[in-house]
């Protein structure tokens, strides 16, 4: 039996024109139903959904699908990640129907970190399909009820299909374009990748504009806080896609190492300020995978509003003024 996710959930919070928060839940490395239990209940009331992550960064791990349920019984609604990365188009429906034979609410459909970057480089990648395509595959399950080989479903699903975009990669000017076919394809709303470089990520919204995907799809952009000076150096040099300017290096590696995290911190409170100025910027996505316990902070200090619902006692006696009327 699942509880109701506090505060409505991620198409309440796009329907209300509400700031939205998303963040994530990486499954464990072990059958530890508790461990995904363990998370949801530090974002409980204050996330409008959570991803749950699929393999993330091609690391074997508890599937997506288990931990969205574990996700969703502990009151937070999740979004389901799915990569092509490890199924082919058989499997890809296949867990699409699940997911919405089960309830899972959102689907996050991407085509997935190579598999020589994770714990199994020697396994062999599928990616029958690209992300692209899955989000084609995808929107014409649920609104045509028709899978790929022409067959009828029935029921069709009743998910809602996001997807994901990195408006720093190489070429830039392809980014928004990119994302536009995802759109086309039925994408509804998307995550981005770290945002650190606003000059990139606003002249990327202006391309968005100008080809009408705003009017389309949800845009939530990607933050999270770097606390130490070796996860800058990670996230510099071994994360694929993730840019890191050098002002944020200075700035970092300009404070007394026992001030990094807070410092860090700090940085993200303040992207979530700005990004919450951008016209057309619908929420943020907070990507804080071992810091589960940091989020609500975080968003108190940016001035997240959350629904009075989500929250308890003791949570609504914070000021929770600020972005709700910047926007």
């Amino acid at each position: 039996m699942s509880a109701e996710p506090a505060g409505g959930g991620l198409r309440a919070a796009f329907a209300a024109d509400r700031f939205a928060v998303t963040a994530e839940i990486g499954p464990p490395r072990g059958a530890d139903a508790e461990a995904v239990t363990r998370k949801a209940e530090l974002l409980r009331g204050w996330v409008d959904a959570a991803n749950v992550t699929d393999n993330q960064g091609a690391n074997a791990r508890m599937s997506s699908l288990a931990g969205s349920l574990l996700a969703q019984r502990a009151g937070v609604e999740p979004v389901m990640q799915l990569t092509c990365r490890d199924r082919n188009r058989l499997a890809l429906q296949s867990d699409l129907l699940a997911a919405g034979a089960l309830g899972i609410p959102n689907v996050l459909l991407l085509t997935g970190d190579h598999p020589r970057f994770g714990d199994h480089p020697e396994a062999k990648p599928v990616f029958d399909l690209d992300g692209v395509q899955l989000v084609w595959t995808a929107r014409t399950l649920r609104d045509d009820g028709v899978l790929i080989s022409g067959r009828a479903v029935s029921p069709r699903p009743a998910w809602s299909i996001g997807t994901v975009e990195n408006p720093f990669a190489p070429p830039l000017g392809f980014r928004a374009r990119r994302l536009a076919k995802k759109v086309a394809a039925g994408a509804e709303f998307v995550q981005t990748q770290y945002v650190f470089d606003f000059d990139i990520f606003e002249r990327w919204m202006a391309d968005l504009r100008d080809l009408g995907v705003t009017e389309r799809c949800k845009i939530i952009a990607g933050v999270g806080p770097i606390r130490s000076l070796r996860a800058l150096e990670y996230m510099r040099t071994s994360v694929p896609g993730v840019h890191v300017p050098d002002h944020v290096d200075r700035r970092l590696r300009g404070v007394p190492a026992d001030r990094v995290a807070e410092e860090g911190i700090q940085m993200c409170v303040e992207t979530v300020q700005r990004l919450a100025t951008i016209p057309d910027v619908a929420g943020v996505h907070l990507m804080a995978l071992g810091y589960e316990h940091g989020v609500p902070d975080i968003l108190r200090r940016a001035g997240v509003p959350r629904p009075p619902t989500a929250l308890s006692d003791h949570n609504r006696n914070h000021s929770m003024e600020g972005i709700g009327h910047a926007r």
